[in-house]
C-alpha cells in the first residue's frame, strides 16, 4: 500500500475560482500535489487537501 504526505491549503473566501485554480495547478506541477479532498465552507471559503506519495528508496545490501 503506497503512503502519502499530505499538506492543506486555505483559499479565503475573497479568491475567484480561476485563481484558485490556477494555485492548484502551481502546487500540482511544481510540487508534485494531487488532489485529495476539497471542503467548501459555509462562509464560501476552501480548505483543500492535497497529497503525494512517498518513494523510498531501498538500500542494497551486498
Amino acid at each position: 500500500m503506497p503512503e502519502y504526505e499530505f499538506i492543506d491549503v486555505y483559499v479565503p473566501r475573497g479568491v475567484s475560482r480561476k485563481e484558485a485554480a490556477r494555485l492548484l495547478t502551481e502546487h500540482a506541477e511544481y510540487g508534485h500535489w494531487e488532489l485529495d479532498r476539497l471542503t467548501l465552507r459555509l462562509d464560501g471559503s476552501r480548505r483543500v487537501r492535497l497529497r503525494r506519495r512517498i518513494i523510498r528508496q531501498l538500500r542494497a545490501t551486498w
